[in-house]
């Protein structure tokens, strides 16, 4: 179990927090108040003495005199670093050349630490440039300061204020470097949680994207073919309604089962859309090849003789993708035969279970007018069955399938006619999985 943090941790960290963004919508002031500081350190150096009474290690204070030459070099010194952030380089170059002046004017006396100017304006620089540049600039600082601080001081090679600035400005640039290189480190992680964070939206908008795909496609199979019956049952209502008022009931009979079932599939489809809190959607499993017997039977009382061939029970289960897309195959291509094959056309419907794939076969031996149009809107070779005028029954047929990596053949028939073969694998789906 993760550990809360406590309240004291918490307004740490938002002190933390409170104080960076302070510092980010505040440069100037914060350089100034650098600058200040150093000021200060420079003038308590100026005047302290490197050890107390007794060879004591504290410092003592007042032991030297502060000349006008070090305030003047500390405020030129300081001043310059207010602008640190915008000219690293330059600042490092007047800071240096202060320090370098210093040592040549108090070469007779005890050095005012006015390097450590320098000493920040390296630090910067390193902060904000890359490692090569860090290398070059730092190692050129430290050499040249410390050769000056050997060359014109009154003391031995090796004192200890020689070998104080090689080791400040040689700390200096190490440091900055470090910064720089946490600062990239940070910028990296967050940038990577923002792509990241990118490409969990646009997964998302593909995700919803090829949901939205997926139903139109079901409310096109489903409109598309309940349509079809109630425009047939309608047209041979108003055919016979005068000479023949029984079968024109019939009729009507099965233009309101059809637009019941489509009305229920429509709800059915419509529910998938409903949020977690909206009234319960319909319960009713998707259809499939387990009641294609009703989907025949309708087109059989809408006048299309279908005979269907179906392999022998009892069979494993299908994957449910595998069997809602052979059910809107079937139901699409029979659509189409209703509607372009012409009068007298007859359907046979066909499906075969191997162990790695389902075929399913639809074919027609109709010719009629429907047929040439079919023919004409679809191409060379996507016949009746294959869609209808425009080719949206035959794009979304294409697209149902291919989603499961099947194949679509169409075409005319030798013997007249044309069908629809599709062939849809067993391997690449899992039983029970959601449509």
């Amino acid at each position: 179990m993760t550990a809360l943090p406590s309240p004291a941790t918490a307004q740490d960290a938002s002190r933390v927090a409170r104080l960076r963004q302070w510092h980010r919508t505040h440069q100037l002031a914060f350089d100034t108040a650098v600058a200040a500081a150093v000021f200060v350190a420079i003038l308590c150096g100026a005047v302290a003495g490197p050890h107390g009474p007794h060879g004591a290690h504290l410092p003592r204070f007042g032991v030297r005199e502060l000349s006008p030459v070090t305030v003047v070099l500390a405020v030129l010194a300081c001043g310059a670093l207010v602008l640190r952030r915008r000219l690293p380089r330059t600042v490092l170059a007047a800071t240096g050349a202060l320090t370098i002046v210093e040592l040549v004017a108090q070469s007779n006396a005890p050095r005012a630490p006015v390097a450590a100017a320098a000493v920040i304006a390296l630090f910067t620089v390193a902060s904000r440039t890359d490692r090569p540049t860090t290398w070059r600039i730092g190692v050129l600082t430290c050499l040249v300061l410390t050769a000056a601080a050997m060359f014109f001081g009154d003391r031995s090679w090796y004192a200890q204020e020689n070998l104080a600035i090689f080791a400040w400005t040689g700390m200096a640039a190490a440091a900055g470097d470090a910064v720089r290189s946490r600062r990239a480190y940070v910028d990296a992680i967050r940038e990577r949680a923002e792509r990241a964070e990118r490409t969990r939206e646009e997964e998302a908008r593909r995700r919803v994207a090829e949901e939205r795909l997926r139903i139109a496609r079901e409310l096109h199979d489903v409109v598309a073919h309940h349509i079809a019956l109630v425009n047939v049952q309608a047209g041979v209502a108003s055919h016979v309604m005068d000479n023949r008022p029984d079968q024109a009931k019939q009729a009507l009979a099965h233009v309101r089962e059809a637009s019941r079932s489509a009305l229920e599939e429509l709800r059915a489809t419509v529910g998938l859309l409903r949020q977690p809190d909206d009234p319960t959607a319909p319960t009713e499993p998707a259809p499939g090849l387990g009641v294609l017997d009703q989907l025949i039977d309708g087109f059989v009382r809408a006048g299309l003789p279908v005979a269907l061939d179906l392999p022998p029970a009892p069979q494993p289960a299908l994957p449910a993708s595998v069997d809602l897309t052979a059910y809107r195959v079937v139901q699409e291509a029979l659509t189409n035969v209703r509607k372009h094959a012409g009068d007298g056309a007859r359907a046979t419907v066909r499906i075969i279970r191997t162990d790695g794939a389902l075929t399913v076969t639809v074919q027609d031996d109709g010719r009629g007018a429907g047929a040439d149009a079919a023919v004409a809107a679809d191409g060379p070779g996507e016949g009746a069955v294959a869609g209808s005028v425009g080719g949206h029954g035959l794009i979304g047929m294409r697209e149902r399938v291919q989603a499961l990596r099947g194949t679509v053949v169409t075409g005319p028939r030798a013997a007249g006619g044309f069908q629809v073969r599709v062939t849809l694998p067993l391997g690449g789906a899992r039983t029970g999985e959601t449509t």
